[in-house]
């Protein structure tokens, strides 16, 4: 008499640590192993730049004290445009990335899967344009009509 052996179920991903899968390895495309490294690099400089835009903003400053005059004597430095153009940009691409694997995972249909990323595609790069375009041309007593005509102008 025969005995039945039932097969070891197969993993789909091999999982190291806590739910991380694995790195991608040499049968992944390039864009996901870059996607991959970008996640973690992105993760890392965004810690440090969250927590000193929540230390400047909201410890060492009262709150109640952000006004136009206080983002126009922290604009008149241009690192401070770029620390916060910089916290846009990652934090706005890291957040993309993690939204486009999380669609990856759920959503089965390429269609949709496609449809659903493009939206988001196109919600984060509005919100970056008009966050780079505040932030690149705040000029202090200028109206948004006064400080376009100058940029025209030039």
């Amino acid at each position: 008499m025969a005995t039945q052996t039932t097969p070891a179920t197969p993993t789909a991903a091999k999982v190291n640590g806590y739910g991380a899968t694995s790195r991608p390895g040499t049968g992944s495309t390039s864009w996901e192993t870059f996607s991959w490294y970008f996640f973690r690099i992105s993760g890392v400089g965004l810690i440090f730049l969250a927590l000193i835009h929540v230390f400047l903003m909201h410890i060492a400053n009262d709150v109640s004290a952000t006004s136009y005059s206080f983002i126009a004597a922290r604009y008149a430095n241009p690192f401070w445009r770029v620390y916060d153009l910089l916290l846009l940009t990652l934090a706005l691409l890291h957040g993309l990335n993690g939204l486009r694997i999380v669609c990856d995972d759920y959503i089965k249909s390429h269609g949709a899967r496609l449809a659903v990323i493009s939206v988001l595609f196109l919600i984060a790069l509005s919100f970056w344009l008009m966050g780079t375009m505040t932030i690149i041309t705040f000029q202090p007593g200028h109206t948004l009509a006064q400080t376009l005509l100058g940029l025209l102008h030039h």
